[in-house]
């Protein structure tokens, strides 16, 4: 909820406008065709628009680019990073800056296309609040794809939405989704389900997808895993934050039942003189999952003193969609 918006008097409070954020890392090659390709789709759609490049710390000429193109359009903008911070920070800076009642992202490298702005701002009209593309025939190789298809699965179990493709660069907002949403670590792979937790209306659309014309991917598998810590880290942050006791008390319970279920079958056992318990070694292991189940039960109760004490302290905000009195 940082990304407090001061509206430009340039664009009229009555009249829709959008702003798109365009983090990049090294695309000097794509911005020129990149800037056109906005120009043409956006302005029959849009009468008021701005365009925020994020300059990621890109080592190459993108931002001696950029600023050939914003002074040949000043609805063109950047903000430049002195280093590469990632996708998140570039993405949180960017929609601080947005002015645009309506908000959209897209990559710099030419793969994601500026004409799915028209559809996506006609399904945000139809009710929805988010609208994220769906590249549906993907021009990747395998060692992306085949990764992808795990995190959107492992995603949409654990966020309780369905998305075919969370990550997908293009995605159209409501400034009050953009609002509401904090973006840091690898947790815009995540704005989907965050804005979903929120209470706003999500849904999808098929985009599609180009080839790369130049470079290459600037992204690894080592994101992957950090894309999985980061779901678990927005998981327990977004669900259970204000209710600890359910996630640890859960587990807690699961622990504590195996481990006496185990006990309980062995101690039949030693009483039937069938076998004695000191030489199995699953007996330790039966105690040891009590001892953690005991444990998780004590973090969760701390958990849950230290959540009252705060709110009794603070305030507790909360998103309100509209008011009656």
């Amino acid at each position: 909820m940082n990304n407090k918006h001061i509206k430009n008097s340039c664009f009229p409070s009555d009249k829709d406008s959008l702003s798109i954020v365009v983090p990049l890392y090294n695309e000097e090659e794509s911005l020129v065709q990149l800037s056109a390709n906005i120009i043409k789709e956006v302005e029959p759609v849009f009468e008021y628009w701005e365009v925020i490049f994020v300059d990621d710390g890109s080592t190459d000429k993108s931002f001696d680019v950029i600023r050939e193109i914003i002074k040949k359009d000043n609805r063109f903008k950047c903000i430049r990073f002195r280093r590469n911070f990632g996708k998140s920070a570039a993405l949180n800076t960017g929609f601080s800056s947005c002015n645009g009642n309506f908000i959209a992202t897209m990559d710099a490298d030419l793969q994601d296309d500026p004409k799915e702005f028209k559809q996506m701002y006609e399904i945000l009209n139809a009710g929805y609040d988010l609208v994220s593309g769906w590249k549906k025939k993907r021009y990747d190789p395998i060692s992306k794809t085949i990764p992808s298809k795990f995190f959107n699965y492992m995603t949409s179990k654990t966020s309780g939405i369905r998305l075919h493709d969370f990550n997908c660069g293009i995605k159209m907002y409501r400034d009050v989704v953009v609002e509401s949403l904090d973006v840091y670590g690898e947790m815009h792979r995540y704005l989907p389900a965050l804005a979903h937790w929120n209470g706003f209306k999500v849904t999808e659309c098929v985009v599609e997808h180009h080839k790369r014309q130049f470079g290459k991917s600037k992204f690894g598998l080592s994101r992957f895993i950090r894309g999985f810590l980061d779901l678990l880290t927005v998981t327990f942050t977004t669900r259970y934050m204000k209710r600890p006791m359910h996630f640890f008390g859960i587990w807690g319970t699961i622990f504590t039942l195996i481990g006496l279920t185990v006990f309980g079958i062995l101690s039949i056992e030693w009483l039937l003189g069938e076998v004695a318990l000191s030489g199995r070694p699953l007996a330790w292991a039966s105690l040891g999952l009590v001892i953690i189940g005991i444990q998780l039960f004590s973090i969760g109760i701390i958990g849950e003193m230290i959540v009252k004490q705060n709110t009794t302290k603070n305030k507790q905000t909360y998103l309100i969609k509209e008011t009656i009195l």
